[in-house]
């Protein structure tokens, strides 16, 4: 007996049975059209006639399931009250052919099924009002116009119970539909292994390629904007004291201001997906402008370049300059023109980096920020090298050693 009204109790029956009743109120409209539509033109209702207006509702059922929002319809119903089946089905206007007719073969049944229990469950409440009033009035229902007659008293006692058995009876009729409703949604929506593993991989790569033009707008803006920041101070310094470096200060504001635009329109480009011009790639054959550029900034560079940089594997290289240009922007950040020593070492298979700069004799805390050092870390991360930073004495040093295959 336990067992029989278990399911009159589990919250999970009338999830399920939401799902169902939506099924049934999507079938409205095609209910209407065939008691409307068909008639007026399918003359018979018999035989081959019936047969082809029962086709017909069918026909237009089908095709609207090729509508991209009943598509997000139906997959936002199963998803919240199947418990999401198939959490990584598309159902959106990109989905496949294959997709979509599966997807349309749910849908049939979701509404089929749907419209027959939502109809018992309609005459569910009627069943009970009747059943209870019928010791007492003698009647039940009807057959045509016709009341149907039942004893009065003790003898229809048992009238009742009967639309009460009904009810559990339909109760465990939801629970199995439901549980057939999800194994179809497995069966026809769920994508398998090898899809989802692709997927996988796509989202993997894209929130890679995100996470990388994220990190190349934070360190070309941010050198950039850097390097504008103290040229503008230097050029009011100079406007004030009426010397002749105020034209040297605006022209590496404008070159600066010119690369950080093309940067930041070569990224957003990517990131809305637009066919952008095509962009040389940074790499450390351009040290020394970025190096005379943070020199005309107020910062002297000791620079100590040994090997050749254009031997660098091009992924090496432009992780390199990336690596280098953002040391250059945190000395002009957090330490002011100060001197700072750049050592690049290029041997066979390796490369080391070296920045050292003096810490603020001020002794402020840095507030904020940590991006840069984050962004140094993963890119040496990605190569497989090594990265140590922090303060050694009274000065702040970056190393970086990165390895690759001698024959790249």
């Amino acid at each position: 007996m336990g067992g029989t009204l278990l399911p009159v109790f589990d919250r999970l029956v009338y999830r399920r049975w939401v799902f169902l009743i939506l099924g049934g109120a999507l079938s409205f409209p095609y209910v209407l059209f065939a008691f409307v539509v068909i008639p007026a033109v399918v003359p018979s209702v018999a035989g081959p006639a019936l047969v082809a207006g029962i086709g017909v509702v069918l026909a237009v059922m089908l095709a609207t399931t090729f509508i991209p929002a009943v598509r997000v319809l139906e997959g936002t119903a199963v998803r919240e009250l199947l418990d999401d089946p198939v959490p990584d089905t598309t159902f959106g206007a990109t989905a496949s052919w294959r997709v979509r007719l599966r997807f349309s073969a749910m849908f049939l049944l979701h509404v089929l099924i749907g419209a027959v229990l939502s109809f018992c469950t309609l005459l569910l409440p009627v069943m009970l009002v009747s059943g209870v009033a019928a010791p007492f009035t003698g009647q039940i229902g009807l057959i045509g116009n016709t009341p149907l007659q039942v004893p009065t008293g003790l003898a229809s006692a048992w009238i009742p119970f009967v639309p009460v058995l009904g009810a559990v009876v339909l109760v465990h009729a939801v629970r199995l539909a439901g549980w057939a409703l999800r194994r179809a949604a497995v069966t026809l929506l769920g994508v398998p292994p090898w899809e989802r593993i692709e997927q996988l991989e796509r989202q993997a790569e894209h929130l890679i390629e995100r996470n990388r033009l994220a990190q190349e707008l934070h360190d070309s803006i941010g050198h950039a904007l850097s390097v504008v920041t103290m040229q503008a101070g230097a050029a009011r310094f100079a406007l004030s004291a009426g010397t002749q470096h105020v034209e040297e200060a605006l022209g590496a504001i404008e070159s600066a201001g010119r690369a950080a635009l093309d940067d930041l329109d070569y990224v957003l480009g990517r990131l809305r997906d637009e066919p952008a011009r095509e962009k040389p790639p940074s790499s450390l054959t351009q040290l020394p402008h970025l190096i005379e550029a943070t020199r005309l900034a107020g910062v002297t560079v000791d620079a100590h370049i040994d090997g050749d940089l254009a031997r660098l594997p091009a992924t090496v290289s432009r992780q390199a300059y990336r690596i280098v240009q953002e040391c250059l922007t945190n000395v002009l950040r957090h330490a002011g023109q100060v001197l700072m020593e750049l050592r690049v070492e290029v041997t066979d298979g390796r490369i080391d980096l070296l920045a050292r700069n003096p810490v603020r004799a001020t002794g402020a805390r840095r507030t904020g920020g940590g991006r840069g050092l984050r962004g140094i870390a993963e890119r040496v991360d990605l190569l497989g090298g090594q990265f140590s930073a922090g303060r050694q004495g009274d000065r702040w040093e970056v190393a970086v050693s990165l390895a690759w295959d001698g024959g790249a």
